[in-house]
């Protein structure tokens, strides 16, 4: 079997054309797997009615997605999952979750049952919103994954960094393993990137500069932290502007609406671009931005870090597990403790003041966050598993 191809079925709750930093994760890494040969599956959520009701394939991988009537915060139930994962997991070697999702469980009943190889990859701890309703879904959420977290054969999480913080890998450190997220986007346009910097920046003044933030306007990014930080960078940089990349009208969480009163006050130098789906405009925003800020109250890692720096872009981030990790291993940044406007404004205005101190080539951070030795370590923990499920 060590040079067979494998079939794998992956599974998680949203998949392509949803946009977020998991599922770009696992479109990566399920496409490198099927370019290596072998046979891939994923099985998620129809989550939006204008998306196929028949199976699809996508750039070598086959996707099925199923009817899914009740939403849970931002989980999804699919009444056909149960029997669609039974009947999948016979036809594959070894199966690929995503976790925080509600049917880690089901995966660690099913593996057992049918001897089938089971890795889960790790994108985060659950933490939502304030509530009592969000802290029994967090729970119950938490006891379900250490079901299938029993049953894997190997978890992958991010980073040590992360891991040894994370109140879902601690338990289970024994047979956890760290793999970088697979990062690929295109170079940089300077044309458009000096286009689209000229039309951000107008009438800002010459002092002016552009703060980036990729992400969703959720409470856990805490962007609202970056806005209060405005004051501190105008002290030194007047004019400046934040460009938002990612969607703000979340349907589980109202903080957008909770927080229109600080966007009025300062919707002079606020720009919300909305979600880029080309990785060429996503390329472009990167390098037309001074430097990318990252103010979460908890991140995994955040593919958005490297893709900025692969375009040239310094970051600047919160002290916080995985987080951190990027920053800290490449030295193209600042690091500020989360949820501190003035200590993240002291930070973006340390990198704008010496841009050059913080500049690494691109080969430089290729060689540290590697798209094919990503996708050869999945390969090689899917392997494993696949043999150490049939061999019992």
């Amino acid at each position: 079997m060590a040079d067979e191809p494998l079939r794998i079925l992956i599974a998680l709750q949203y998949y392509v054309p949803h946009r977020t930093g998991l599922t770009l994760h696992v479109q990566r890494v399920a496409e490198g797997l099927a370019q290596r040969g072998h046979q891939v599956t994923v099985l998620s959520a129809r989550y939006h009615p204008g998306l196929p009701r028949d199976e699809q394939v996508i750039n070598g991988v086959r996707v099925i997605r199923l009817w899914a009537p009740i939403r849970v915060s931002r989980g999804m139930i699919m009444p056909a999952y149960p029997y669609a994962a039974f009947r999948l997991m016979q036809l594959h070697d070894v199966v690929s979750i995503h976790t925080p999702m509600f049917e880690t469980a089901l995966f660690g009943v099913f593996s057992r049952w049918l001897r089938k190889g089971l890795v889960i990859t790790h994108h985060g701890d659950l933490i939502l919103p304030k509530g009592l309703h969000n802290r029994f879904i967090e729970w119950f959420t938490f006891q379900l994954y250490k079901l299938g977290a029993r049953a894997a054969h190997r978890i992958l999480a991010y980073s040590k960094d992360y891991a040894r913080h994370s109140y879902y890998i601690a338990p289970f450190c024994e047979k956890t393993s760290v793999v970088y997220p697979p990062i690929d986007l295109p170079e940089p346009k300077p044309a458009r990137v000096e286009l689209i910097r000229r039309e951000w920046l107008e009438n800002a003044g010459p002092a002016a500069r552009l703060i980036g933030y990729a992400g969703r306007f959720v409470e856990e990014k805490r962007p609202d932290v970056l806005i209060r930080s405005l004051p501190v960078i105008h002290q030194q940089f007047p004019g400046s502007r934040i460009v938002f990349a990612g969607e703000y009208d979340i349907k589980y969480e109202s903080f957008f609406e909770r927080n229109s009163a600080l966007i009025d006050e300062h919707r002079e130098h606020l720009i919300f671009l909305g979600l880029l789906k080309d990785p060429q405009d996503i390329a472009d925003f990167y390098a037309a931005c001074d430097v990318l800020a990252l103010p979460s109250d908890t991140e995994c890692f955040a593919l958005v870090q490297v893709e900025a720096m692969r375009c040239g872009t310094p970051v600047v981030a919160t002290d916080i597990p995985g987080a951190r990790v990027v920053v800290q291993s490449t030295g193209m940044g600042e690091i500020a403790p989360p949820g501190n406007p003035e200590r993240m404004g002291q930070a973006i205005s340390r990198v704008l003041e010496h841009p050059e101190d913080y500049i690494k080539s691109r080969q430089a951070i290729d060689a540290a966050f590697n798209l094919e030795e990503t996708i050869s370590r999945y390969e090689k923990h899917l392997r494993l598993a696949a043999e150490q499920a049939r061999s019992g």
